[in-house]
């Protein structure tokens, strides 16, 4: 029999290894595109630091403002944080395995699931809150664990710390405070209820989050109605099917048996029980965003608390005459990811990758959003066409007699759009971008007078109405980018009938 401390040693360096890994897949392919739509947004919320925006909460702008002081604002620079919270959710699924009872093979199955799913590819190779939402997620639930397994219940103050902050960081870690609220009342942990501890790490969290929630109030709770329109406009709707068809995909297929067999295990195994809360987290979650018809990757955080068990229950089974069901299971995951990490990571060049999801039949990857979609997976196609954008633009605004150019405006439609012009067009000596879209509508047109307008997206018919005279100049151009940004068209407004100022409240978007 091998030594048990020997085993722990060669499981944590596995499990570390693997990690690393990760790190290394994302930091040396997070280059190789280019920014990524909402990357350009972020960057110019850094440039207006608040305690909140319209369509997240502050905690990862203020971190993105930390790393550009740092270390510039690069693609890989702005990309290390989210490569860093890849690789640690990756280890700490392999811990969490641990804290479970799992021993080396489940601690390492689990730590190679968290690495080899698609959506935790793509979410820690581009710059959001995405990444550090399911670490916060995975932090949790690796500490309900401990307090379920009986261990000092001040650990609930670090829980309600790491909700707080999850919650700073993105609206939907209440899912998981709610998911655990129901486990709670559903297990014998109810009674911690009784016990001070968890009410002080309710008020902790609620402390954590009352900068935005003030933010929130002072705006007119923008975000709400972000999402009530994003519910209405934006989201693809799914069927309940098509909702956990999404999964399978996003976790790749070959993780179903153990995402599905750790929900067992929470359930219908004596070793599970003790920790059924986790299990109660996921099936609240899930019965949650089913109901509010919510994205497909909002559950994506829950699937490391699902990977952990479900390797565990595996090594319970193949602990006898089965055990080359190990290194199988672990090469076809193995063989799987290699399949399909072109479409998480941007391994191919961009047009061997369009005729690669072309060939697999994917370019709609996992389905979020309304919009019509192109070559590439929307998660690609957003990192093209924003440097011809800005090219295009220069040319119309220099093509302005210099006169015109001191009083023109730029109105984007979109924050990828203005996003992209005010990072890129600094080069051009381009003004900055104004639109109604999100928290570019909160900051208002400025000193715009509207006396000369370059509008992207509308045609002269539509502006007609507004300017005395309007002239569309060019037309956006690329080839892989998402097709709405294509062909659209470049008009420039002269004499705007009444002030900017005036009509900026039509110009509101919040979606």
């Amino acid at each position: 029999m091998e030594d048990k401390e020997a085993v722990t040693r060669s499981a944590s360096r596995m499990v570390t290894g693997i990690a690393m890994v990760t790190l290394a897949a994302h930091c040396l392919t997070n280059g190789r595109y280019d920014y990524f739509r909402d990357e350009f947004y972020y960057l110019a919320c850094a440039d207006h630091l608040a305690a909140g925006y319209v369509d997240h909460p502050p905690l990862s702008i203020w971190l993105l403002a930390g790393i550009r002081w740092l270390l510039g604002d690069s693609l890989q620079a702005i990309r290390l944080a989210p490569a860093l919270a890849a690789a640690c959710s990756v280890w700490l699924t392999g811990r969490l395995a641990r804290e479970l009872g799992g021993g080396r093979t489940a601690q390492a199955l689990a730590a190679l699931a968290a690495m080899i799913a698609p959506v935790f590819l793509v979410v820690g190779n581009f710059y959001s809150m995405n990444a550090f939402e399911a670490l916060c997620w995975t932090v949790g639930a690796w500490l309900v664990v401990r307090i379920a397994r009986g261990e000092n219940p001040r650990l609930w103050l670090v829980l309600g710390f790491v909700i707080g902050v999850g919650l700073e960081n993105k609206h939907s870690m209440a899912f998981f405070a709610i998911g655990l609220a129901v486990g709670l009342l559903l297990t014998p942990l109810r009674r911690h209820l009784l016990e001070r501890w968890l009410w002080l790490a309710a008020g902790l969290a609620g402390l954590l989050f009352v900068p935005n929630l003030a933010w929130q109030i002072a705006n007119g709770f923008p975000t709400l109605e972000f999402m009530r329109h994003a519910q209405l406009m934006k989201n693809a709707p799914l069927s309940p099917i098509q909702f956990i068809g999404q999964q399978v995909l996003m976790l790749n297929p070959l993780t179903l048996p153990l995402w599905l067999g750790g929900l067992c295990w929470y359930f219908a195994t004596p070793s599970g029980r003790p920790y059924r809360v986790l299990g109660w987290i996921y099936l609240a979650v899930l019965a949650l965003l089913l109901a509010q018809h919510g994205k497909a990757y909002y559950l994506a955080p829950a699937y490391p608390m699902l990977f952990a068990p479900g390797a565990i229950a595996l090594e319970a089974w193949t602990r006898d005459r089965r055990r080359w069901l190990r290194g199988a299971y672990a090469g076809a995951l193995l063989a799987g990811a290699a399949a399909l990490a072109p479409l998480g990571l941007p391994i191919l060049p961009v047009d061997a990758l369009a005729r690669y999801a072309q060939a697999l039949g994917v370019q709609e990857g996992v389905r979020a959003e309304n919009n019509a979609l192109g070559q590439l997976p929307q998660h690609f196609a957003d990192m093209f066409g924003w440097r011809e954008l800005v090219a295009t633009l220069a040319q119309v605004y220099h093509a302005l007699p210099a006169d015109e150019q001191r009083r023109c405006t730029i109105v984007a439609q979109n924050y990828g759009e203005a996003g992209a012009i005010d990072f890129f067009g600094k080069r051009y000596g381009l003004p900055r971008a104004i639109s109604g879209h999100n928290n570019y509508w909160l900051w208002g047109p400025g000193n715009s007078s509207g006396e000369v307008i370059i509008a992207i997206g509308a045609s002269p018919g539509e502006l007609a109405p507004f300017c005395e005279s309007v002239e569309r100049v060019a037309s956006t151009r690329c080839d892989y980018c998402m097709p709405f940004e294509n062909g659209r068209p470049i008009s420039v407004c002269r004499k705007l009938k009444g002030s900017l100022a005036d009509m900026w409240a039509r110009l509101k978007m919040y979606i």
